[in-house]
């Protein structure tokens, strides 16, 4: 069992333990965030509207609600305030003693709260009982008026950053994030809807480049040179990528099979692509015993990686307004061709797996180094075994590729987007969190 963290706010400084006659049921506050981020993926798995861009805006807030709960009662790390876009002072912990452990959890509950407050039946029963459970233990011992003053920093912490998200342009998802009108672009390069379902014949959230960015200064921040000139030669670029994808798919290894399968991450069948590196962060924290001023910095860093990535690819995307492999491909080169995986109802360039992975790979580096090993479980339970990587890095490209393997992008869009995520992830790494 861990001490806990409690500080004698209005004191002095250094003062940063308990005092004599004051020790009490140790209740480590590790736990109260990894398992708020385990229960938050399966409600991005389970609630409608959390397509990839709305899933990594909800893990950036939610790591930034986690970040700020912590630093309230440890002087050593920074507050984002004033570093992200619009972001505020956040409230000041009142004088007398304060529970890290009941800080956070009075400040994550209330948060994933209101991020999932559209969630179905399940998700608000799973939410309620896991606000009992955690309240139990992390009040098991503690004082009441510790307890009550604890309670109402985290609440008042998270107010003030669901406050602020609120604003961001990107807190309303109607029609399941699909507009309700719109106009085809009339030129042979442009995206075509590849799915038969009415709603999908817009594309998914084309204003989502316009919502207020968290580190990074806006939606264009990171902008992408044009992707190769659109044409039906054969002796051309944008020929030449169309029919990589068309013969690496029709010979597909088992391995490479595997990869595209693991990095699939389909919303409302898994946590997304941004919940899989989540994923990766908060079972290292768990597996590796990460301090819990590191892992909240992590998870901060990453959550606000992401979202910024997906503002930037979606910013891109729409400006580009590219063809899918699966309609150039059918429309040129082989009329009954079917990519591995389903095609998702928005332009080509650039890859969102690619742009996110990348940002994401950035974070996680910076914050742990290079060459780190780790194996990845995301898919255990669904039957896929780990996989072992030498880096993130290893990962992030290997995600990249998989668009590929899966006959989902052209390989402009995957190096590309890879590079969009590193300028993105530069962002959120200069960020000053520890001391």
């Amino acid at each position: 069992m861990h001490r806990r963290r409690v500080l004698a706010w209005g004191a002095s400084a250094g003062i940063a333990a308990l005092l004599p006659g004051r020790a009490m049921a140790a209740a480590d506050p590790v736990p109260v965030l990894t398992n708020w981020t385990k229960l938050t993926l399966q409600l991005v798995r389970h609630t409608a509207t959390y397509s990839p861009p709305v899933a990594a805006r909800a893990f950036g807030y939610l790591g930034v609600t986690g970040y700020e709960a912590v630093a309230a009662c440890d002087p050593a790390m920074t507050s984002l305030a004033r570093q992200l876009n619009g972001l505020t002072l956040l409230p000041s912990p009142e004088p007398g003693a304060h529970d890290a452990a009941a800080v956070l959890q009075a400040a994550l509950s209330a948060a994933v709260a209101h991020f999932f407050a559209n969630t179905g039946p399940s998700g608000q029963r799973a939410m309620a009982a896991m606000t009992r459970s955690l309240d139990a233990k992390v009040t098991q011992g503690l004082p009441p008026d510790v307890a009550a003053r604890s309670a109402a920093l985290g609440r008042a912490i998270a107010a003030h950053v669901c406050g602020w998200a609120d604003g961001d342009g990107g807190a309303v998802v109607e029609n399941m994030g699909f507009p309700q009108s719109y106009t085809a672009v009339d030129d042979p390069s442009a995206w075509v809807p590849t799915s038969l379902v009415r709603q999908q014949q817009a594309p998914l959230l084309p204003d989502w480049g316009n919502v207020r960015p968290f580190a990074m200064p806006a939606g264009n921040a990171c902008a992408l040179p044009p992707p190769p000139a659109y044409s039906e030669d054969p002796g051309s670029a944008f020929y030449a990528e169309a029919m990589e994808v068309y013969t690496v798919t029709k010979a597909l290894t088992d391995e490479q099979a595997l990869i595209a399968r693991f990095w699939s991450d389909d919303p409302m069948l898994s946590s997304t692509p941004p919940g899989h590196w989540i994923f990766i962060a908060n079972d290292l924290i768990t597996r590796r015993q990460l301090p819990l001023a590191v892992g909240a910095d992590l998870m901060a860093r990453l959550g606000i990686a992401m979202a910024d990535a997906f503002i930037g690819c979606w910013h891109d995307k729409t400006a580009y307004n590219l063809l899918r492999p699966v309609t150039y491909i059918n429309r040129v080169i082989d009329p009954a061709w079917k990519p591995l995986l389903i095609t998702p109802p928005f332009p080509e360039y650039p890859s969102g797996h690619s742009t996110v992975s990348g940002a994401a790979a950035t974070a996680l580096t910076a914050a742990l180094g290079e060459d780190y090993t780790y194996e990845d479980f995301t898919h255990e339970r669904e039957g896929l075994d780990g996989r072992a990587y030498g880096s993130f890095w290893q990962a992030a490209d290997e995600a990249g590729i998989s668009r590929l393997y899966g006959g989902i992008h052209f390989r402009s869009a995957i190096e590309q987007g890879l590079d969009q995520g590193r300028c993105i992830g530069a962002y959120s790494v200069a960020l000053r969190t520890l001391a």
